[in-house]
């Protein structure tokens, strides 16, 4: 390596220094929901800041080069610990190990987050869409949890479809403990709706959100009125398929993609997909 810090990873049994420009932090909390999915919580450097929404790069101090992959920050910019929500990637050159981090362990950080699926890179509106399949409910953890949404909006609702319903027990309990917060049940009070699907199994079976949104059982489901680019907003992260369907049904209903630099009535994270 060009560059590296003075102190090496003991935590993790190696003796491989810590590159220089990477935050060095250490598990917290680690919490297998499925064979395929699970989190972690990691300390969180003094002097780090981020937007809700948005991603770093994280890896492990196994190697002399360590592997790096963007992972949606999950917690909120006010939490003083940092959460990820992964999925297991059997031989994934970062997942194979990642999986097995338990809490006392190191994992590296870079300092710089970034991502599209920001509040600031959408126009004003009165209701906010976060569409989500697998672990790409993870940036909409932390935007649900940010009490400026729901002072910019009146209205977030956050779907997230899964293969079962095993793999959206994550999403269910993270609604559930969002409204029941000391801290944000005063922002939140009636104003976050959830709908959960399950591709394989319920009554969804064999549905695609793209198809709830369709046929207009989503908002059946929820009794709310269909999608609207006059007062609606919308996020989107997922499967490469997923991305593209629910863009697709966007635009076709007038929608227009946003930026940073330049706000829009709906943004997509293309940095990666689950």
């Amino acid at each position: 390596m060009s560059s590296v810090a003075a102190e090496t990873d003991e935590k993790a049994g190696t003796a491989f220094p810590i590159p220089a420009g990477v935050f060095a932090e250490t598990v917290t909390s680690v919490n297998h929901y499925t064979d395929r999915l699970f989190a972690f919580r990691m300390t969180r450097p003094q002097s780090f800041r981020f937007r809700s929404g948005e991603f770093v790069m994280i890896g492990l101090p196994n190697a002399e080069k360590p592997v790096y992959r963007a992972y949606s920050i999950a917690s909120p910019s006010w939490d003083e610990e940092l959460e990820f929500f992964s999925i297991k990637v059997p031989g994934g050159p970062l997942t194979e190990y990642l999986q097995k981090i338990k809490p006392g362990d190191t994992v590296l950080m870079r300092k710089k987050p970034t991502g599209t699926l920001v509040l600031d890179a959408l126009k004003p509106g009165k209701r906010l869409f976060l569409f989500s399949t697998g672990t790409g409910i993870a940036p909409f953890a932390s935007v649900i949890r940010d009490p400026e949404t729901y002072e910019k909006f009146d209205q977030v609702v956050l779907t997230q479809t899964c293969r079962l319903q095993a793999e959206l027990e994550y999403g269910r309990q993270l609604v559930d403990n969002t409204k029941s917060d000391e801290l944000m049940s005063e922002f939140v009070g009636d104003k976050l709706l959830f709908h959960a699907s399950a591709t394989r199994e319920g009554e969804t079976r064999g549905h695609r959100v793209t198809t709830l949104i369709d046929n207009g059982k989503l908002f059946e489901d929820l009794g709310i009125a269909p999608l609207d680019p006059e007062t609606d907003r919308a996020m989107i992260c997922g499967s490469m398929a997923m991305l593209r369907e629910i863009e697709g049904l966007l635009q076709a209903r007038g929608f227009e993609e946003g930026a940073n630099n330049k706000p829009g009535t709906y943004v997509v994270e293309r940095a990666f997909v689950d």
